[in-house]
């Protein structure tokens, strides 16, 4: 073991001057259309019968007067920019504070029993069904996007999958149906699509109008996407309110082939899906494939894709389809409820847009409902954020869905520099086109100390190595790995708190990457490798702190 004490130079200035920025981009609060609340000094006393001489002083129209506060509420013009009023009142003498009349709303939160544990939606803190503890506000921000936005029959979601159980309870009314089929005649193709009874979707597997789900998978990401919300039952999706397309493709094993991939994308394409989401990948690189996301690109549509399950760097090495280079194609990490990125997800600076939660996930199956983990998982979450936006901004394209998802992304530690975006993809952002603020919680944006502590590269049969760290005056610490990769199953990096508790297990690729936050200013890491293979280990080189 070795102990390593050192401490860094304060870097305030630089964090200040990212707080700064952030802010001067953020949306405005709502509030009442040219009115402000305004607080007079002491000297100048506020009864009703004044309220036209103080008209006439502050050059506005006295709405109403709060008694006992020498508080009044003017109204001004609606056509003046609420910062030029709030600059020109705060420099009058006999003006204390102006504030814009603030509006407040109810917090809209379904009745849904499962709610509590769906931290992907509505991180609290608490544990998932391996127990981990999550970290609160590591979810979709859908709480705050439900007071603008929970969703409308009028947008469409493709989910083409294993098929979508459109019996289940939650799923039920939130599914899409194809009106001509449904209310004509039986064995007969109504509206001339080429399928015959296709009332909730379509399966290529066997060419048939019934997409029923006789695996799982597909239900699951329904779930995620726009299970009904606020209907006493179940969970509730990203999207309370929207069309669920059952597009089957992949068998009851999970499998299936390009032909089908390219039936059931061009079928979602025509029958009018706004979003595709894709939770499924394999196979290499396909010309006609591409050419399907292009028409479902060139038809106005979202294509929402997992980015995969192999650890992989979809930069060095792609993956499809979340790899295909066509504008439409919104590739999707998957992070577990602490904001770091899964141990089997895809990854890629350039390749893969934004991250989502994707481990233990509670959704629909065709068996009740189960906990999940996958980029499979993830993608749901993205394609939920999409129908609400949609269903805001219905003259939105596919392209400007994806570039609103991206943009506004919330930068979070676990994702940064494994995303093009800034990080975890937040519907309220999304809905209120809010440029994101720094994450204070990012210890890149902490003080820091330099460190070297190293494995053999690579490292050896059955290895076993403990280091210790301490950073006095520290309050919280976290460990920066330059470089990273271990064997996923049996290779792990633990790391644990002063008193023993187990804050973090690490294994894949992770360069570029801090740890989990450790409270206190000591960690102990413990490297542990079996026998079979041996890739390069680890370089940690310094330890943010504050």
């Amino acid at each position: 073991m070795r102990r390593l004490m050192e401490r860094a130079s304060v870097m305030s200035i630089l964090i200040g001057s990212f707080f700064v920025s952030g802010i001067a981009l953020a949306a405005q609060p709502e509030a009442v259309p040219g009115e402000y609340v305004v607080k007079l000094k002491q000297n100048i006393q506020v009864q009703a019968a004044q309220k036209s001489a103080l008209s006439e002083k502050l050059g506005a129209y006295v709405k109403s007067i709060i008694p006992g506060q020498n508080i009044v509420v003017i109204k001004r013009p609606v056509f003046e920019t609420q910062r030029s009023v709030l600059k020109t009142y705060a420099q009058l003498e006999n003006v204390e504070v102006i504030e814009p009349n603030f509006i407040y709303r109810v917090n809209k939160m379904p009745n849904d029993p499962m709610l509590g544990q769906l931290w992907g939606i509505n991180n609290v803190g608490q544990k998932d069904k391996d127990n981990s503890v999550g970290v609160q506000g590591i979810d979709v921000g859908a709480i705050q996007a439900w007071d603008i936005e929970t969703g409308s029959a009028n947008t469409i979601v493709a989910v083409i999958d294993t098929g979508v159980d459109y019996t289940n309870a939650d799923l039920a009314q939130n599914m899409w149906t194809n009106d001509l089929e449904l209310n004509g005649t039986k064995g007969v193709d109504d509206d001339k699509n080429g399928v015959v009874d296709d009332i909730y979707g379509y399966n290529a597997v066997k060419d048939s109008g019934d997409p029923k789900d006789d695996h799982g998978h597909g239900s699951h990401c329904s779930g995620t996407i726009g299970a009904k919300g606020n209907d006493g039952k179940g969970i509730v999706g990203v999207a309370w309110d929207t069309r669920i397309m059952a597009v089957k493709f992949l068998d009851e094993n999970g499998s299936g082939t390009l032909e089908n991939a390219i039936k059931a994308i061009d079928y979602a394409s025509k029958m009018g899906a706004k979003i595709l989401s894709n939770s499924w990948g394999g196979g290499g690189e396909s010309q006609t494939l591409k050419e399907a996301i292009e028409r479902s690109h060139q038809a106005g549509a979202l294509f929402v894709a997992a980015a995969g399950n192999e650890s992989n760097n979809n930069d060095k090495n792609p993956t499809f389809p979340a790899s295909y280079q066509v504008p439409n194609v919104l590739a999707v990490a998957a992070i577990d409820n602490k904001g770091q990125i899964a141990s089997f997800s895809n990854y890629g600076k350039s390749s893969v847009q934004v991250g989502a939660p994707g481990v233990n996930i509670l959704s629909t199956t065709t068996a009740g409902y189960e906990a999940w983990s996958g980029t499979s998982m993830a993608t749901p979450h993205v394609s939920g954020i999409a129908a609400l936006v949609a269903s805001h901004e219905s003259g939105l394209t596919g392209v400007e869905l994806k570039n609103r998802i991206v943009t506004t992304a919330r930068p979070i530690a676990g994702l940064r520099g494994k995303v093009r975006g800034a990080g975890l993809a937040n519907a309220y952002l999304a809905l209120t086109n809010t440029l994101p603020t720094p994450d204070v919680n990012d210890p890149v944006n902490w003080q820091s100390s330099s460190l070297s502590i190293a494995t053999k590269h690579p490292y050896a049969d059955k290895t076993s190595e403990t280091y210790e760290v301490s950073v006095p005056g520290a309050k919280e610490i976290s460990l920066y790995f330059s470089k990273f990769h271990t064997e996923t199953t049996y290779d792990v990096v633990q790391i644990f708190d002063a008193k023993g508790t187990l804050v973090a297990s690490m294994s894949g690729n992770n360069d570029d990457t801090f740890s989990p936050t450790i409270s206190g200013n000591y960690a102990k890491i413990v490297f542990k490798a079996d026998d079979s293979v041996n890739f390069f280990g680890f370089e940690i080189t310094k330890a943010a702190w504050r």
